[in-house]
């Protein structure tokens, strides 16, 4: 079986890709003492996602999957967008993402909370691109609930009602962005 590198530094992000490709050898970026930083600076996860698989394939010399991920708020013309993971800069968390969020849209109704979690997986080996998306759709929450998964997962609501970090890591392996990414992905490899 071909060993694959997953392009994450993401513990949770990493757990979860293994879950899901469990019929495939992954290993991390600190399973091959691999520190390579690439910069997230595309317009589209695609793009973030194709430049990472690209960069450390060729840096490793081996097959790489990447993704890039991140959540899409409707009543904002899908901010955050690419911006997810740094659009309070660098150095902020999750947590404070999350609450800034919250904040922002304190006084927004149910219907103006629309949302959906966008995902794109890359394989990248040889020169040959091949790419996976997924998409799930909600709203953001009006607080912060749940304790499972991680980034944006305690403010994106299900239809059910739930957070997806009220999930179990199965169920939400079940219904993820991620998987979808990754099922679509794998039907083309």
């Amino acid at each position: 079986m071909k060993k694959i590198v997953v392009a994450t530094n993401n513990d949770g992000k990493l757990k979860e890709i293994k879950e899901i490709l469990k019929d495939y050898r992954l290993v991390s970026l600190k399973d091959m003492n691999c520190s390579i930083d690439v910069l997230e600076d595309q317009e589209s996860f695609e793009g973030n996602s194709k430049k990472k698989a690209k960069e450390i394939s060729e840096f490793l010399n081996m097959p790489c999957i990447a993704d890039d991920s991140g959540l899409c708020i409707e009543k904002y013309n899908g901010w955050p967008g690419v911006h997810t993971a740094r659009f309070l800069g660098e150095k902020s968390t999750a947590e404070e993402r999350n609450k800034y969020i919250i904040e922002k849209m304190k006084d927004l109704n149910d219907t103006e909370r629309s949302a959906s979690v966008k995902c794109c997986v890359t394989y990248y080996e040889n020169g040959k691109y091949i790419v996976g998306n997924g998409e799930i759709k909600g709203r953001i929450a009006k607080s912060i609930r749940g304790k499972n998964g991680f980034g944006f997962d305690p403010i994106f609501e299900l239809d059910d009602g739930r957070t997806l970090a009220e999930l179990t890591s199965m169920e939400k392996n079940n219904i993820s962005a991620r998987k979808l990414a990754l099922q679509n992905l794998i039907s083309k490899l």
